[in-house]
């Protein structure tokens, strides 16, 4: 039988930097900047999601669906991103996805959905979504480069 030998945590080869690392995401999420876009992501999801019954396209229901579905996810990967800093790199691009699949969605999904109203209101929200999403992912990456560039200042 072999022997297992149980290390903590405190013994890991990277805990200064992952410490570091940690520290310097919880100081960009607490900038006003980060959470002026964390609630402004949430209510851009909740509002996406809503869309059809406040712009009144609730009838079309292939966009309402889409646009419920949406709009929950959105707010769902982008609205608490304080708390997964170190993982929203990924997560903004699959909401830029979304804010882009919303843009596109009334000429795509099912239907004959692409009236004035819903257009304007997919665009519009699609768009305000895809720049929250890539000002999240420009945040997330400026948190990564300072950790490249502290690592190669330490050695």
């Amino acid at each position: 039988m072999t022997e297992r030998t149980h290390t903590t945590m405190e013994s890991h080869p990277d805990i200064l930097e992952m410490r570091e690392r940690h520290a310097r995401a919880e100081r960009a999420v607490t900038t006003q900047q980060g959470q002026a876009v964390e609630a402004m992501a949430l209510i851009t999801g909740l509002y996406l999601a809503a869309s059809p019954w406040i712009a009144g396209f609730n009838d079309f229901s292939t966009l309402a669906v889409n646009n419920l579905i949406c709009g929950i996810a959105y707010a769902l990967l982008l609205g608490g991103f304080g708390h997964a800093y170190e993982r929203t790199h990924a997560r903004a691009w699959a909401a830029a996805m979304i804010g882009v699949w919303t843009i596109v969605a009334p000429w795509v999904v099912a239907g004959n959905v692409d009236t004035t109203r819903t257009v304007v209101n997919n665009i519009i929200v699609g768009v305000i979504a895809l720049a929250l999403a890539l000002a999240t992912s420009s945040a997330a990456g400026n948190t990564d480069k300072g950790d490249r560039s502290s690592t190669r200042m330490a050695r």
